[in-house]
């Protein structure tokens, strides 16, 4: 029996990070969140763990796969 981490769900998005985000949002757990330009121009608020948010800045790109974890693109 697998076990499934939300963080690794079965979306996949790609594009330019615009924004980073970060609260509390219940009070109690730290959320992260990233908002990505896709290469169609809209945008998405997309949630990742606090080290990929840590790890990557405005402007870089990234991509996730359904099933991994989102990936910081070589420039």
């Amino acid at each position: 029996m697998a076990l499934f981490s939300r963080k690794h769900d079965d979306r996949a998005w790609s594009g330019v990070i615009v924004a980073k985000h970060r609260g509390m949002l219940d009070g109690s757990n730290m959320y992260h969140h990233l908002e990505i330009r896709s290469p169609d121009g809209s945008t998405q608020k997309e949630r990742v763990d606090g080290k990929f948010w840590k790890a990557v800045n405005e402007g870089d790109h990234v991509s996730k796969t359904p099933g991994e974890p989102p990936t910081k693109l070589p420039e």
